[in-house]
């Protein structure tokens, strides 16, 4: 069908790039923060799943869904329940696009609901965010995004920040630092951004530093209960 030759062009242009006369000849796609708002009176009445949205993003859906399902985690308290379904979504668009392939997702996770009001809240609470990114966003450091093989690279990497914010951790920031690298990685491949992209590295190592901390802390404290209830 044409609607899944378009999706499959999609996942080719995040991984391998578009020639730069068909770039040149082709309207400019839609900023997110206008995607944002068109979501909103689309799903204004109806319930949202992975599947509408992805219909409702057309061309540019699977490199968008990432972006658009790693918003919701900026903030340091995210929609309760909501970490799980949405960071495996993204691990498996990104994984499948590292191997330029038209992503494949379980129809159970494609069915899935999303939130009451999702949209709403997405853009009440994340709209001045994206567009200040949506500002400096621009092609620049080909050579981080040049090659189609490095480009995978990126996208591996960035499979592990969903894994860990599909952990169910109801504790302020453990979704925070994995949503900020995965919304830096994906603005950065799909716009041609190479600082973008460095941006990413930087903050899943502060992802890495953030978790090992959190880890030392629980097992302090588990050990410092363990001496209480066992002297």
């Amino acid at each position: 069908p044409a609607a899944r030759r378009t999706l499959r062009q999609q996942a080719r242009h995040v991984n391998a790039g578009t020639p730069a006369a068909a770039a040149a000849s082709a309207p400019p796609p839609q900023l997110l923060s206008e995607e944002l708002v068109q979501l909103r009176a689309t799903f204004a009445d109806r319930p949202a799943t992975t599947r509408t949205v992805i219909g409702a993003l057309g061309g540019r859906a699977y490199a968008l869904m990432m972006i658009l399902f790693a918003l919701p985690f900026i903030a340091p308290v995210s929609l309760p329940g909501s970490s799980t379904p949405l960071g495996l979504v993204i691990a498996g668009i990104a994984a499948q696009l590292a191997v330029g392939r038209l992503p494949w997702l379980p129809r159970r996770l494609l069915d899935a609901p999303l939130p009451p009001g999702f949209f709403v809240r997405l853009i009440k609470v994340t709209q001045g965010v994206v567009r200040v990114l949506e500002r400096f966003l621009k092609p620049r450091l080909p050579v981080v995004t040049a090659s189609a093989g490095v480009r995978a690279v990126h996208l591996f990497v960035v499979c592990v920040a969903p894994l860990v914010l599909a952990l169910p951790m109801p504790i302020p920031f453990t979704n925070t630092f994995p949503g900020w690298t995965i919304l830096l990685f994906a603005f950065g491949l799909l716009e041609r951004d190479g600082l973008f992209v460095l941006a990413g590295y930087v903050m899943m190592l502060a992802t890495g530093v953030f978790f090992a901390l959190l880890g030392s802390a629980v097992s302090e404290a588990l050990l410092r209960i363990w001496h209480w209830v066992f002297p």
